[in-house]
């Protein structure tokens, strides 16, 4: 038999190692430190709940109970305010028809707006029974339908190109809190009752698996690694648990701080964060291996913070909070903003 060129053998044995090596080399070390960046003070009244960035708008929109907050992500300016709401919670942005939804849950509805004018355009009831109390909500991009997870049970699909049709329900039972959409047919949805991850196929609008999070319990938060397949979702037992978004295997936990609600996942770090109120910190998660997880930092912040939000160009991450008072006036809202140092 005729002997390969050298620089042949040399190549192969080099492409070899490459095809074998499950991980990059670097995986490991290369975590960079996040830190707080910035305190946007926001003020206004009304409890807050959950955060969203829209990064094409470098917008923040921050739910305050009776209200939805848009605000300037680098200088912290109110631009818009959207009132008449009734127990606000989640928001959700489809920017190629100009147009939001944020949940108002103490009406059972959601609210759609104009993403330009912040005109309100059509409250959209959810059903009776198990689309009671509204809550986190999502845009699905895969299938261009807006998801809403609900307090009753239900996962309702509203449809931006008609969201006068009546929407779908897809009941799942417990209360459904925070989704993540993986852009490839699936909605994942935690169930903070059932202590489980809910799966829905986004063609067919129906519930195909329940997945188990134990011992995480009473899972909150919900972030994705789209690109290997991961899912964290926080335990209110101050526990994360990591997920195959595949297979629907555990992976394994983590320990997390206390009073934790959001949490997201940053693809260029390469790092899931979640916010941990009661404990006024956050917990940054690394998997360094394949299935192989590590608690990388764990970042002061403040107390009161628990809901986060994650700009995927930026990888930065803003938490609504409580800010230190000053002097004597009353402990004003604000908006933390951390990430890498550099």
């Amino acid at each position: 038999m005729a002997r390969l060129p050298r620089c042949l053998v040399t190549m192969a044995c080099g492409l070899a190692v490459l095809l074998t090596q499950p991980w990059p080399a670097h995986a490991q070390t290369n975590v960079p430190e996040l830190k707080v960046l910035k305190t946007l003070k926001i003020g206004g009244s009304g409890r807050w709940d959950c955060v969203l960035v829209d990064p094409d708008a470098n917008r923040l929109y921050v739910t305050r109970s009776t209200h939805l907050q848009v605000i300037d992500c680098e200088t912290g300016t109110v631009v818009g305010d959207i009132d008449q709401l009734q127990g606000a919670h989640g928001t959700a942005v489809v920017a190629d028809r100009n147009l939001g939804f944020v949940t108002s849950g103490r009406e059972n509805a959601v609210v759609m707006f104009n993403l330009k004018t912040l005109k309100v355009l059509d409250r959209i009831k959810t059903q009776p029974s198990g689309g009671q109390n509204p809550d986190a909500i999502l845009y699905d991009p895969a299938s261009k339908k807006v998801f809403v997870s609900c307090g009753g049970g239900d996962a309702l699909v509203i449809d931006p190109a008609n969201p006068s049709a009546p929407s779908v329900s897809i009941p799942c039972g417990g209360k459904l809190e925070f989704g993540v959409a993986d852009d490839a047919g699936h909605v994942f949805i935690n169930n903070e009752d059932k202590s489980e991850i809910e799966v829905i196929d986004t063609t067919a609008l129906k519930l195909t698996d329940h997945w188990p999070v134990a011992p995480a319990e009473h899972p909150t938060g919900l972030a994705l690694d789209a690109r290997r397949h991961r899912l964290f979702s926080t335990g209110g037992n101050q526990k994360m648990a990591m997920v195959d978004s595949q297979t629907g295997k555990l992976l394994g936990t983590v320990p997390i701080g206390r009073g934790v609600d959001g949490c997201e996942f940053d693809p260029k770090l390469g790092v899931a964060v979640c916010a941990n109120g009661a404990d006024g910190t956050v917990t940054v998660v690394h998997e360094d291996s394949p299935g192989k997880f590590s608690v990388v930092q764990t970042l002061p912040t403040l107390k009161s913070g628990r809901t986060i939000a994650n700009n995927p160009k930026t990888s930065q991450f803003f938490i609504p909070a409580t800010l230190p008072a000053e002097g004597d006036s009353s402990a004003p809202f604000g908006v933390i903003t951390i990430g890498p140092a550099n």
